[in-house]
């Protein structure tokens, strides 16, 4: 019997710009024998494709949004998930006002980025323990501005900075069940 896998949600405001772009991109670097990743938004828009601008710099990066519908957030996906990504603080604390005991399990995109580096883990859910425990050290700077409506130079600079984020996220993950698994 395989173990289950380790859910990992990705949030922000309308879940059509930046909290897809860290599910597809998650989807695409994490082994997905192991892993399982949605996206939500905190003001969730309800089946809309993903943001133009946004699905035009996933595609530069080397993914397509084609037939990715956005979701609001809800308890139940926030209750599931291991792990909880999100774009910024304000929407950290929107996740924390759905479920308070999520607090552990959420942290921005950035911030976990950051700690994933510097902390020791045999485990992704110890990858998450001891980050919490060492949410100090994370840099000042954590939020991903929001690039709905602004132009081109914004979405890619965005699109960089979650790239960046989840290749380094994904590095450290897959690592992990890999050297779980042996």
């Amino acid at each position: 019997m395989s173990a289950p896998r380790f859910g990992i949600l990705a949030v922000c405001t309308a879940n059509i710009c930046r909290s897809p772009m860290m599910e597809m991109l998650l989807q695409a670097q994490l082994d997905d024998s192991r892993y399982e990743v949605a996206s939500a938004g905190v003001q969730g828009w309800d089946r809309k494709p993903m943001d133009a601008s946004a699905a035009a710099e996933l595609e530069r990066l080397g993914h397509s949004a084609e037939g990715f519908r956005s979701h609001p957030i809800g308890s139940y996906l926030v209750d599931s998930a291991d792990l909880i990504l999100t774009a910024t603080r304000t929407h950290r604390s929107d996740v924390l006002g759905l479920s308070p005991q999520a607090l552990r399990r959420s942290f921005t995109l950035v911030e976990f980025a950051a700690l994933s580096g510097i902390v020791t883990a045999d485990s992704p859910r110890e990858l998450v323990a001891q980050a919490a425990q060492q949410r100090s050290l994370a840099p000042a700077e954590i939020d991903i501005g929001d690039p709905y409506r602004r132009g081109p130079e914004v979405h890619r600079a965005i699109a960089d900075q979650i790239a960046e984020a989840v290749a380094t996220i994904s590095t450290r993950l897959n690592a992990l069940v890999t050297a779980d698994s042996h």
